[in-house]
């Protein structure tokens, strides 16, 4: 059975829209709309959790290994990251915006820079959700550890982590996931939590003194290589805005509710990793967060066993660390952190579980991927092969990190590169867009635009938009030059894939550099009609006839 075959997907299901399994794609590569889509009913605050959900989850994981990598410029780090990410997010809230569709970031790639590229963005897209699966299930396992101590450690959390993949792979083939509702009273609690740990810890618990003395240390000996490294691995905070754009086709109204939501995630995100650096940073030694110290200075009283089952404990649940360090509520708040982060690091890695069918359906509609990716369990009417494909992938990562000095280090080097790959393509779409799409309707534009003419035709080019592909593309160098796991495993996935995607458009007899004619003005049509939006349907619909009669002209000799 295929996607599109008379089936029923639950409420905000993983499955997009179906097309007729019966029929292949129409004459060209262009693909068929369906009377079965997805239900649009995710708000305003539904939209925002669905995002924070996800986003809000990166921090419980990215504090520790960029404090324990950048040490006293931490802050640095995820501040350089946090302004890349700012100019990420309004380039996806543009193109979300403009192309209210499943599919994110690849889809803007395909419309922008073609299938080749388009390919390759999604290709880097389902690494990271991949990565997801397993850097999220390791550090859920590692906050769920946090009443165990002894169990951070390998092979005991590598073996939790593997049962819980294998726990969402079941429940989505059986057509069980998190639901929207689930999200928001997650996002809400964390979101009071994280408020009040940063507060009370700003209050109380932060020592300017001492602060100064771990920058200024950093600073006289700084190490331009653990700053990058640390950089690099700050991005991991902010992956994952994506999940606003890919519940797109879900929400209600998207062309308004998306710039309104993503721009409130932005802010919010950014504000919590700059605010818990520096909290950090002010109430407890780096050192801690650090393998090579932490033995030697902190944990003089305890054997070697239980030195170790405590670093790791700090290193895998590092944002109930810091809250332990918050005089007065500390023992309190502390334990409500590590459950929080357990439940939003598990719906993280479910959405990884998810949004690979999501990228894999998206790609297999417009002819980047086989057609078995769009096949659905005849009985539970998911798409089991996608499903299980990725988790296989998931759990074989687990197991090779496990085999290293340090998993979480091994699998944020993998995270970071397939982050950067896919935003650096998003960045370049954008800038395409601007030039080969001035017909649909943008209700948000990336700020700060300069004005050109050429050929009579007048042209804006977003400044922010070339300062983040310039931002992105240096954290793409920064993990190249400091990730020796992702400078070889990242551009052997992206072989690997385009291997298979050449032998795939071969035997479908399409071009392997070239794409297949598609009908976009007809896709965007019917998705601004089946929304409501219908006065942006009558804005495209003029702006098309008007480049339909200017091209239809005849030449002037």
């Amino acid at each position: 059975m295929k996607l599109g075959e008379e089936t029923s997907h639950p409420e905000g299901a993983a499955v997009p829209p179906a097309v007729d399994a019966g029929s292949p794609p129409r004459v060209h590569g262009q693909t068929q709309r369906s009377p079965h889509r997805l239900r649009r009913a995710v708000g305003p605050w539904g939209s925002y959790t669905w995002g924070y959900a996800d986003v809000g989850a990166d921090i419980y994981v990215a504090l520790g290994l960029v404090i324990a990598s950048a040490e006293g410029f931490a802050n640095v780090a995820f501040l350089f990251a946090g302004l890349v990410y700012v100019t990420v997010g309004l380039a996806y809230t543009e193109l979300s915006a403009m192309y209210p569709l499943a599919g994110g970031g690849q889809l803007y790639v395909l419309r922008g820079l073609g299938d080749f590229w388009g390919f390759v963005a999604g290709w880097a897209v389902l690494l990271d959700f991949t990565i997801d699966i397993a850097l999220f299930a390791y550090f859920s396992s590692g906050y769920i550890d946090h009443f165990f101590p002894r169990l951070s450690q390998a092979p005991w959390i590598i073996v939790e982590s593997i049962v819980l993949v294998l726990a969402l792979m079941t429940l989505n083939v059986i057509g069980v996931k998190e639901s929207s509702k689930l999200n928001e009273i997650a996002s809400a609690i964390d979101i009071a939590a994280e408020t009040t740990l940063v507060v009370i810890g700003f209050t109380f618990a932060f020592d300017p003194a001492f602060y100064w003395h771990q920058v200024t240390m950093f600073a006289q000996h700084f190490d331009a290589t653990k700053l990058m490294f640390g950089t690099s691995l700050a991005i991991i905070s902010f992956v994952g805005l994506e999940s606003i754009s890919q519940a797109a086709q879900e929400t209600e109204r998207p062309t308004t509710v998306i710039p309104r939501t993503s721009i409130a995630l932005i802010l919010t995100i950014l504000a919590y990793a700059l605010a818990l650096s520096n909290l950090a940073l002010g109430v407890i030694p780096w050192q801690t967060y650090n393998p090579g110290s932490t033995g030697a200075q902190f944990c003089h009283h305890l054997s070697t066993a239980a030195c170790s089952a405590e670093h790791l404990a700090h290193e895998n649940a590092p944002v109930a660390w810091l809250a332990i360090h918050v005089p007065g509520i500390g023992q309190f708040i502390a334990p409500v952190i590590a459950i929080l982060g357990a439940v939003l690091l598990l719906i993280s890695s479910n959405a990884g579980v998810y949004g690979s069918s999501r990228i894999m359906y998206s790609m297999s509609l417009n002819n980047l991927t086989p057609k078995v990716f769009t096949y659905v369990h005849p009985k539970f009417r998911t798409p089991v092969v996608t499903l299980v494909v990725f988790c296989v992938i998931a759990v074989g990562e687990l197991v090779f990190s496990g085999l290293t000095p340090n998993a979480a280090v091994t699998l944020g080097d993998l995270y970071a590169f397939g982050a950067a790959t896919s935003y650096t393509l998003v960045f370049v779409s954008l800038l395409t867009l601007r030039f080969t799409d001035r017909e649909t309707p943008r209700t948000f534009k990336v700020p700060w635009n300069v004005l050109f003419h050429r050929r009579g035709e007048a042209y804006e080019v977003p400044i922010v938009g070339v300062l983040g592909l310039l931002g992105i593309a240096s954290v793409l160098l920064m993990t190249i030059i400091t990730h020796p796991i992702g400078r070889v495993a990242g551009p052997v996935w992206i072989i690997l894939g385009l291997a298979g995607f050449y032998l795939y458009r071969r035997g479908r007899g399409l071009p392997f550099y070239g794409s297949a004619a598609r009908d976009w003005p007809s896709e965007q049509l019917a998705v601004y009609e089946e929304s409501g939006e219908t006065a942006l349907a009558d804005e495209y619909r003029v702006a098309l006839r008007k480049k339909s009669r200017k091209n239809s002209r005849p030449a002037i000799r």
